[in-house]
């Protein structure tokens, strides 16, 4: 990999070549799938391939191959330059990056089983087993269960010294039974929607997640749902779980904190960001007990690494603290753009795409207390949980989120199921809205694995730590003009 690495640097010494870098990955991914009594997928795959970038006079080339031979890569190398040559032609701006320190290090996510190490017929068993379960009641229709895991080895060098290799390890499961009946047909995940769990470790992570044992109740919930009473609709305190303030965090704090998003670099695919340079330090993004905090280094997070695809070495920072807004999400780019450094959050999907702003691992810390203490004190409310749907503007202010089942709650106790719930809301006044938070016992990293952005499409995983909380006076369910 060296004479790789060495071989994309030289032919890229050249007049007017401000930088250069060039990023070699192999990647395994397995995946296996159980759907209603049957392998729906069974997948084990290798890819290889290298990238190369180069800023000529201040303007980005980039290309990449999969044939990891040296004339490829100086072939490859010369491709990147002439598209940067091209690029610079009708440059409004040069781009210039964040100055940082010059590093040779290696980093291996920890893992204590290797998944790729468990037998394909213990997994598919577990699977079978979850299948079983969820499909002893008539009315679940489709059952569906799932494993994943990669493991992606990375070199990287730039023309300013860096050499770093990387291994990551990532696992993740989850199911979910549709029930159908009464006119009505309803869906419930575990232990959440969109894929299940994932993160940066080994099996370890499957097995601590009590898939087999949450299985028939998950069943029950989604057969019960289907005779439950719709959400009321109004303005209530809302309770949410915490695998929905995960997705909340996501959509209206992550998105919006991306720097590229606030400079107007998204405007055209991905929309752009409320949260604008002038507001940093003083803008009141939520109530003073909301504190927001990146973090590439907190242990099992999906965007945990070592080093960012810039070669900026992962670190932990605010975004929100006591409410007030505080920082962004930034790669080499848009940090010197911003006259700060960069906060290491430059990542590709693989090797054949060029790096770019990504949201890293962001987390709201935690409070006091239990879930079921701030049931306790709520005098009348909801309590949602689990994602099923969510819809937001293109500046991350105007939303709506579904969720897969909620509970009434009056005078501190759970009482009726309910379908169907929803909320919408203006992101600065829902979370200043935001009057409890669950303590530490309560608080979880979930794991998003399907974040898209860019032209053309990357898809990125990421986490986001949180408790329960509570929400003061939100508006619920359907409102019709």
């Amino acid at each position: 990999m060296k004479e790789l690495m060495d071989e994309a640097l030289n032919s890229a010494s050249r007049p007017g070549v401000d930088y250069a870098d060039i990023r070699i990955i192999r990647k395994r991914d397995q995946q296996f799938a159980v759907k209603s009594g049957r392998i729906g997928s069974l997948v084990d795959d290798d890819d290889a391939g290298f990238g190369v970038r180069v800023l000529y006079r201040g303007a980005w080339g980039f290309s990449a191959s999969s044939r990891l031979k040296r004339s490829e890569v100086r072939r490859v190398t010369d491709e990147a330059v002439r598209i940067a040559k091209v690029s610079a032609r009708g440059l409004r701006a040069r781009v210039k990056l964040s100055r940082e320190a010059v590093v040779c290090d290696r980093w291996d996510s920890p893992v204590l089983q290797d998944p790729f190490t468990v037998p394909p017929g213990e997994k598919l068993n577990i699977l079978f087993e979850i299948d079983r379960l969820l499909r002893k009641d008539k009315h679940i229709k489709v059952a569906e269960s799932g494993m994943s895991f990669s493991r992606e080895e990375k070199w990287f060098a730039t023309s300013e010294g860096t050499r770093i290799v990387q291994t990551v390890t990532r696992s993740g499961a989850g199911y979910s039974a549709t029930a159908v009946g009464n006119g009505d047909c309803q869906t419930r995940s575990f232990p959440s929607s969109h894929g299940g769990q994932q993160g940066t470790s080994g099996f370890e992570l499957v097995r601590a997640l009590g898939l087999v044992e949450n299985a028939e109740r998950i069943r029950d919930e989604a057969v019960a749902l289907l005779k439950a009473p719709h959400c009321p609709s109004g303005e209530l305190d809302l309770i949410l779980d915490g695998s929905q303030i995960a997705l909340q965090i996501h959509e209206s704090c992550g998105h919006p904190s991306e720097l590229d998003r606030v400079l107007g670099m998204e405007a055209n695919y991905a929309g752009t960001s409320f949260l604008t340079v002038d507001k940093v330090n003083h803008f009141r993004y939520g109530s003073a007990m909301v504190n927001l905090v990146a973090d590439t280094t907190v242990p099992g997070g999906l965007a945990t690494c070592g080093y960012d695809d810039d070669g900026v070495r992962a670190q932990r920072w605010p975004i929100v603290e006591s409410g007030i807004l505080k920082g962004y999400h930034t790669n080499r780019e848009v940090a010197s753009a911003w006259g700060v450094r960069s906060r290491g959050c430059s990542r590709a999907q693989g090797w054949g795409f060029i790096p770019m702003v990504r949201i890293t691992n962001l987390s709201l810390m935690a409070g006091e207390g239990t879930l079921e203490d701030i049931i306790r004190d709520t005098r009348r409310g909801l309590l949602f949980q689990t994602n099923k749907s969510w819809s937001i503007d293109s500046r991350r202010l105007n939303f709506q989120f579904g969720c897969e089942i909620g509970f009434e709650i009056k005078n501190g106790r759970r009482t009726r199921l309910i379908k169907n719930p929803s909320y919408q809301g203006v992101t600065p006044l829902f979370w200043g809205s935001c009057d409890r938070i669950a303590g530490p016992q309560a608080w979880r990293l979930w794991g998003v694995g399907n974040c898209g952005k860019g032209q053309p499409g990357q898809t990125f995983g990421m986490s986001h730590g949180a408790s329960p909380a509570r929400f003061q006076k939100v508006r619920v369910g359907i409102h019709r003009a």
